[in-house]
């Protein structure tokens, strides 16, 4: 089949890689433009997607935006049976999502109508979900809001960090997207509309939500901190002489315990929360890199009874 795929980040790199593998005729990549990197901003950095269709020897294409005549009419150039989307980045107008032949396939991390949006993922963890999934659905107008094709599951355990779940999922899609344009090019691939009942909308994470605040209870703060990890990552702040420093917690457990909230109970360390205590088992302090929390209490000029930050809402 004529393919056009758009994506942008990891998690559309084997769905991408799985599509090429399969001997589809990928006609265009598209995906979200180059980002300024570096101390002054003067090198770009390439979407995942975009360094490995350059591997691949796809051709490239990253507008701002389908607003103008020409992109529109540029992608209906292609004449391409069907488009695949799997976290693009960016809004498809009507014209784009009807010019190909068998319209546009969206690859989405969620059983939907649950979390539809930009971080199913993440929010499913936060919310303590104990399944997700991914689903193959034809693209509408709307959010997230069209018919269902094909869907695979997965249990998200009771430690499971958003990292872990993410890896799965793009193995499953990978899959699934491939079995789906199989069933399309053989007109078997069927859809189901959405259910009316059990919609959440997985908003973007804001930087504010990422700060733990320990008055909370050690379940919610437990599934805040893997649902955040390891991007952006949930954080406390510390003093370690030389004024507040973030530290990241990658990795925690829920813990029996009581004491102050954000008060550090032993060396584990284990802290105390609004309910329950929560053992950290993996940090990263700012421009370093991970590790243990017991080795990082060692090496912190912190101690037993101290207390950690527990404002949401102070100053990021």
């Amino acid at each position: 089949m004529r393919v056009i795929f758009m994506g942008t980040p990891d998690f559309a790199l084997a769905p991408l890689a799985e599509i090429f593998g399969r001997g589809h005729e990928i006609v265009a990549v598209y995906t979200r433009a180059p980002k300024p990197a570096g101390r002054r901003g003067l090198e770009l950095t390439l979407s995942p997607v975009h360094a490995a269709a350059q591997k691949y020897g796809l051709k490239v294409l990253t507008p701002k935006n389908f607003r103008e005549p020409e992109t529109v009419q540029e992608f209906r150039a292609f004449e391409a049976d069907v488009a695949v989307v799997v976290a693009y980045g960016l809004i498809l107008p009507k014209d784009v999502l009807e010019a190909p032949k068998q319209g546009c396939l969206n690859l989405h991390a969620s059983l939907l109508p649950r979390w539809r949006g930009a971080a199913p993922i993440q929010r499913a963890i936060m919310a303590g979900d104990e399944e997700t999934g991914v689903e193959v659905m034809k693209m509408e107008e709307g959010l997230d809001t069209g018919p269902i094709a094909m869907a695979e599951k997965l249990k998200l355990t009771p430690d499971m960090t958003a990292g872990e779940a993410h890896d799965r999922l793009s193995a499953l899609g990978a899959d699934l997207i491939g079995r789906a344009l199989a069933a399309l090019e053989r007109g078997a691939l069927h859809f189901t509309p959405q259910a009316q009942e059990g919609v959440a909308y997985a908003k973007k994470i804001d930087k504010a939500e990422a700060r733990v605040d320990f008055s909370l209870p050690a379940e919610e703060l437990h599934n805040l901190i893997r649902g955040l990890s390891p991007f952006p990552g949930a954080f406390f702040e510390a003093d370690f002489g030389k004024g507040p420093e973030r530290v990241k917690i990658l990795r925690a457990a829920r813990a029996q315990g009581a004491g102050t909230p954000g008060e550090i109970l032993d060396e584990t360390p284990r802290v105390a929360c609004g309910e329950g205590a929560l053992s950290l088992l993996e940090v990263q302090r700012a421009g370093r890199g991970p590790v243990s929390a017991p080795e990082f209490f060692r090496g912190a000029r912190l101690a037993v009874g101290d207390v950690l930050s527990q404002t949401r809402h102070a100053a990021l």
